[in-house]
């Protein structure tokens, strides 16, 4: 029989990470790199990390992620998202500790659009009164 391998999507701004969770011993692999490779920051791979360790499965599965668009930190927030995801799927009893953490929630937060007659969201040109 083929080994368990459990899916999530994460999102987060403009970024889109692919989970995949499979039995094992708590590799994080994003984008065939190692996470420590991948992530400069402590806070970031903190980041990534807290779905596990609050249902504490961080030694029982490998993480596998393939993630793009957005920056670092979108791309971190994406990933927690699409971890938590991936863990309902592996086992339905972990949805209240991820719920009330609040990793189920999807970040609605985007990069405001650009109007006319402004140079960017919302700053206006220089003013002068003559």
């Amino acid at each position: 029989m083929a080994k368990a391998r459990y899916y999530g999507t994460g999102r987060r701004k403009k970024s889109i990470a692919r989970v995949y969770l499979v039995p094992g011993t708590g590799n994080i692999t994003i984008n065939k790199r190692s996470i420590d490779e991948y992530l400069g920051m402590e806070t970031l791979k903190v980041i990534v990390r807290q779905p596990l360790t609050a249902t504490e499965t961080a030694d029982k599965f490998d993480v596998l992620v393939n993630v793009r668009g957005g920056g670092f930190t979108g791309q971190a927030g994406a990933i927690r998202h699409g971890i938590a995801r991936a863990l309902l799927q592996a086992d339905p009893e972990y949805r209240p500790i991820l719920k009330k953490a609040g990793y189920l929630t999807r970040d609605p937060r985007m990069k405001e659009r650009k109007k006319y007659g402004l140079k960017a969201a919302r700053r206006a040109p220089q003013f002068s009164k003559r």
